[in-house]
């Protein structure tokens, strides 16, 4: 017996959890578990809590069925976190973890401490979805499941081009690709396509970066009223710290997009060199991986830039 199976004994009702302002691979990979549980566990109880996620991944399986709104009257045998660090990345969906009577975390994420009772938790792996693909019987996975699992995948690899893409991530692909998904299909709509608006956000991003630091690293930052601008939601945001990575001669890229609350910021920061951004993200209240990590902090942008940059240069030092 497998330990998913042994976390369902003596379970009838299950709910599965995600990280705040999901991606394709929280998305994925809760939505992956979500299609395994109900098509191979008769009489199982499975909900889906997430906030509210891209209509670009409404191909996925199980897509209608994600519940974005708190229930206070709801409680369940098991809670089962996906890709989500530590309790406050749960965001409003906390609670469940609560008054669950039993907890499982599946995490790849090297800040995550062990968040539940029992923990997956697999910080070299490329994402939560390979994780969860680990738990499964491979004999049991369906098309649908493997749609899920691929998204995940392909998008926390930034389509198996990030340094977490292992032989392993590949193999899995493989298989993945074997039940007969449309991969091509799969990236081209979750990955790439963009609405116009956010093409526009995207350069004006880029048109409003400032390299720093001998101009070794680069940010930008975008406002609520130029999302509104564009008739953007946050989740448009996705990508640009990644078009500011690739810009020749930057080591470290950061972006900051306002929340909505006064004075606070969103900050996502990647690296193509030694420094750990996860150290950084940790330092103020955040965490993810050395090569990708983010964190909320408060302040005028400048206040915060000056505030990162110090943490990288305190890096630097470290690696002369």
């Amino acid at each position: 017996m497998g330990i998913l199976d042994e976390m369902l004994e003596g379970k009838k009702t299950i709910v599965i959890l995600g990280h705040v302002n999901p991606d394709g691979d929280c998305i994925g990979s809760c939505l992956g578990l979500y299609n395994y549980l109900k098509e191979n566990y008769e009489g199982l109880e499975v909900s889906v809590y997430l906030e509210k996620i891209g209509v670009k991944f409404s191909f996925l399986s199980g897509f209608e069925d994600v519940h974005t709104e708190y229930d206070d009257t709801k409680t369940f045998d098991l809670c089962i976190t996906s890709d989500a660090s530590d309790v406050p990345r749960l965001g409003v969906f906390a609670p469940y973890r609560e008054t669950a009577k039993d907890t499982f975390c599946v995490d790849h994420h090297i800040t995550n401490k062990g968040m539940c009772r029992v923990n997956v938790i697999e910080s070299w792996a490329s994402s939560a979805s390979e994780v969860l693909f680990r738990l499964l019987d491979k004999e049991k996975i369906s098309k649908a499941v493997a749609e899920c699992l691929y998204t995940g995948i392909a998008h926390d690899t930034g389509i198996f081009k990030f340094s977490n893409t292992s032989r392993q991530t590949m193999e899995i692909a493989g298989f993945l690709m074997e039940k007969g998904i449309d991969f091509p299909k799969i990236i081209d709509n979750s990955f790439f396509a963009k609405t116009y608006g956010q093409a526009k956000l995207h350069g004006r991003a880029v048109l409003d970066s400032v390299r720093i630091l001998d101009n070794r690293c680069v940010y930008t930052v975008v406002t609520t009223d130029e999302l509104r601008e564009y008739g953007c939601t946050v989740k448009a945001t996705d990508g640009i710290v990644d078009q500011l990575r690739i810009i020749e001669g930057v080591e470290i890229a950061f972006l900051l997009y306002q929340t909505g609350n006064p004075g606070e910021y969103k900050v996502s920061l990647r690296t193509n060199s030694a420094v750990d951004v996860s150290r950084i993200a940790q330092s103020f209240g955040g965490g993810g991986h050395v090569k990708a990590a983010g964190c909320t902090m408060t302040g005028e942008p400048q206040e915060i830039v000056e505030k990162i940059s110090g943490k990288i240069r305190e890096q630097w030092e470290e690696l002369k």
